[in-house]
């Protein structure tokens, strides 16, 4: 599907929640004793797969709107875990699926399979646990034992993520042990954050070494899922940009990692202003190029290499590397689209060297089926003087099915001063 953008956001947007945070609510409630009720969760595509696998897995999860309701259990699975395109769903689950005495088969689609999975698989082996790979299928059998589990910090945090959702149901005590740091502790972070509203405790020294008790129970939990700074910084740079709209919900103390846009949006120039209706936008007289390094947040490249295409002198995105591994190759993927609408980007191993220019052409965006890429373009059409169409538009539900609408919603837009007070008020 071609999406033409049309118009650009006006407007309170409501952010979708947390997708990283659904997510392992989900896994938390689909493991937990007693029925779990989740607030705010929305369909995507990613989530969807989550929901589906913990169902296969013995979880029962009824939805009802936004209100999610799942009781936990945990029994072989009698049909393959589909995780869709989701590295989440595929890398939280494998260590849970080797917590049973049972072969379980996980798939999925796209680049998902072709993903990096070695050191996690291997790791889980020298645990106990039986992995094959074929082609698209991946078959594995526990149960694995307690103990010592060594993994690479520097490839996803989600291999982290993953054991510790497991552990702590195994009778002994474990720990894990990274062989170089963890890159994206944040994530690791919403995962022990999450854990622990249900009931189960981590330990870790500076996220070189975490320790978990065994013979823990998840307890049943109810809580709302927060919104999700990944999807607000489009919409925070649109502003910034000059459109007329701001974002709803976010937390101001959120451990989200992506929380880091509002700081890089300010170094860039920006002032945060704060609606009498608690939103936030973002206001900017001048773009001001940066250096940022994105080890820890990888998600926010593409809306920040389309920040940066427009901003004023030659700005950096680096230690970036672990883009190739995502939906697409988004490292490349980010450089050659933004360059196609006229962007001065330089693409380098594991970094992006982006010249600024004052204005873009406009042209036909390839989103290489990766929804932030498709995103990512929408964001650059402001800063165009031609049309951006996206091939591939349809690829946003993987984690924002609503993205194009809310990106060309039109609604009045109430300023306000700097002070965040109503000006007819003030």
């Amino acid at each position: 599907m071609q999406k033409t953008i049309k118009q650009f956001p006006q407007g309170t947007i409501t952010l979708p929640p947390s997708k990283s945070v659904a997510h392992r609510a989900v896994i938390c409630a689909g493991l937990a004793d007693g029925q779990s009720v989740l607030r705010n969760i929305t369909r995507s595509n990613d989530i969807d797969a989550t929901v589906a696998c913990m169902r296969a897995l013995g979880a029962v999860c009824d939805a009802d709107g936004d209100v999610m309701r799942i009781t936990g259990g945990l029994t072989a699975a009698n049909r393959p875990l589909d995780c869709g395109e989701s590295g989440s769903t595929l890398r939280f689950l494998i260590p849970i699926a080797v917590l049973l005495d049972s072969e379980i088969s996980l798939t999925g689609h796209g680049r998902l399979m072709q993903r990096p999975l070695t050191p996690f698989l291997n790791a889980l082996g020298k645990g106990g646990a039986e992995i094959l790979q074929d082609g698209q299928i991946l078959r594995v059998k526990g149960p694995i034992k307690s103990g010592r589990y060594e993994l690479p910090g520097d490839i996803s945090s989600q291999y982290v993520s993953g054991l510790l959702f497991a552990l702590p149901l195994l009778g002994g005590d474990s720990e894990i042990v990274l062989t170089s740091p963890l890159e994206s502790a944040s994530y690791v972070d919403l995962t022990i954050d999450a854990m622990a509203q249900f009931g189960v405790a981590v330990e870790h020294t500076e996220y070189s070494r975490f320790t978990v008790r065994g013979g823990q129970r998840y307890t049943a939990a109810n809580m709302a899922i927060e919104a999700d700074y990944s999807q607000a910084a489009f919409f925070l740079i649109a502003s910034m940009l000059g459109c007329e709209c701001s974002c709803a919900g976010l937390e101001k103390a959120s451990k989200q990692g992506d929380r880091r846009i509002l700081d890089i949006l300010q170094n860039s120039g920006g002032e945060v202003v704060t609606h009498v209706d608690g939103s936030i936008s973002i206001k900017a007289e001048r773009l001001i190029a940066q250096t940022v390094d994105v080890s820890d947040i990888p998600d926010l490249v593409p809306p920040l290499a389309a920040l940066f295409a427009l901003c004023d002198g030659e700005s950096r995105i680096i230690n970036a590397g672990r883009l190739r591994h995502k939906e697409s190759d988004r490292l490349s993927a980010v450089a050659s689209e933004l360059n196609a609408l006229g962007a001065g980007i330089i693409e380098e191993s594991d970094a992006l060297i982006i010249r600024g220019r004052k204005r873009l052409r406009g042209g036909i965006v390839n989103s290489h089926n990766d929804h932030r890429i498709a995103m990512m373009a929408a964001v650059a059409a402001i800063g165009c003087d031609g049309a951006v169409t996206v091939a591939g538009s349809e690829c946003v539900a993987k984690s924002y099915p609503r993205f194009l609408q809310d990106f060309e919603k039109k609604e009045r837009f109430s300023s306000v001063c700097r002070c965040g007070i109503d000006p007819q008020s003030c």
